[in-house]
């Protein structure tokens, strides 16, 4: 199993975004020197906090890291031109060193969407076309290609990725019809934080069976998202975690068709919240029961104090990660 991190990049609009900057820095120079494998970055546009944008801090962070992989989870692919997007991810792959890890969605804000002035609808539609762009042009293709965000002829990119043929992308969805999308683009489904064990086992059945339908391999990364702490007891760590909980899927409620949870059901069947030892069975029980490689942990929320945060980073990376038996080869190399 993968372990990585996902850094909350947003402060209140009454903090230094220097200071969260810096702050967001350390997490990932830790979370690079304690074995974490990556660090993932959200994505929103006009937000109620101060938001880093993700591809702007993604390139500050390869410069800042070594050796941990910095992905997206996700990334509003829609929202830019397909073009623009995969001559900035191919940038990025060769700033990193060929660290870069592609979570893309089709978002769930329409505040967004009328910000940019693309159809509601149009996103959808735009996430089908992208993929399959992307790949083409970091394959070193010559393509012709015409859409609502644009057209081309004869388009190709000099600029070649560090990964053979680009960056790994994956794909943030959480109903029926967007997984099975994830699936038919041949692409890896990134899985939410939202999903109990029969949701995740039913899920990834509708995953797996759609990649057989379309003749597409099984073989490749099973990546999912979730709310984590680890603490000196179960019931500390769930004391840690959940007003944070609460300050944060309260703030959803104001966010278009945002999921909404009840705070402790949430945390007795979707989050990977504990001492030590029942975080270790947590997450082996998701690599055992449901095959998943990669796990990217948001361990921070806004509002909680940086040295929480780094406490969290250390406590994985010293008392969870050593402990976990590593992927299996076959999954751990694929990069779809």
């Amino acid at each position: 199993m993968r372990v990585s991190v996902f850094l909350s990049a947003q402060f209140p609009p009454e903090q230094s975004a220097q200071e969260g900057l810096a702050a967001v820095v350390e997490q990932a120079r830790l979370a690079d020197r304690l074995g974490f494998d990556a660090v993932f970055l959200g994505h929103h546009f006009l937000a109620h906090s101060a938001f880093l944008q993700p591809l702007e801090l993604a390139g500050y962070l390869a410069a800042a890291t070594e050796r941990v992989r910095i992905g997206f989870g996700i990334l509003l692919a829609p929202l830019y031109n397909p073009l623009a997007l995969a001559e900035q991810l191919a940038t990025l792959d060769v700033l990193s060193g060929g660290r870069m890890v592609v979570g893309i969605g089709a978002g769930y804000r329409r505040r967004e969407t009328d910000a940019f002035g693309v159809e509601w609808g149009d996103r959808i539609r735009r996430l089908r076309e992208y993929v399959p762009l992307m790949r083409a042009l970091w394959n070193g293709e010559t393509i012709d290609a015409e859409g609502t965000w644009g057209r081309v002829r004869n388009a190709s990119l000099p600029l070649r990725c560090v990964q053979p043929g680009g960056p790994p992308i994956w794909i943030g969805a959480f109903a029926e019809p967007a997984i099975r999308r994830a699936a038919a683009l041949n692409t890896s489904w990134l899985i939410g934080p939202e999903g109990d064990d029969a949701a995740i086992a039913q899920r990834l059945g509708l995953f797996r069976a759609t990649l057989t339908e379309h003749g597409h391999s099984l073989d490749r990364p099973y990546p999912m998202s979730r709310e984590a702490c680890v603490g000196d007891t179960t019931e500390a760590a769930r004391a840690l975690i959940r007003p944070h909980l609460e300050a944060q899927y309260a703030a959803y409620k104001s966010w278009d068709t945002a999921q909404q949870v009840e705070v402790d059901s949430y945390l007795d069947e979707h989050c990977v919240v504990g001492d030590a030892d029942r975080v270790v069975a947590r997450i082996e029980r998701l690599e055992r029961e449901h095959g998943i490689t990669d796990l990217a942990l948001r361990l921070q929320f806004m509002g909680m104090p940086h040295a929480q945060a780094l406490d969290q980073i250390r406590r994985f990376g010293e008392d969870v990660i050593p402990r976990l038996t590593p992927a299996s080869a076959s999954s751990a190399t694929s990069t779809f």
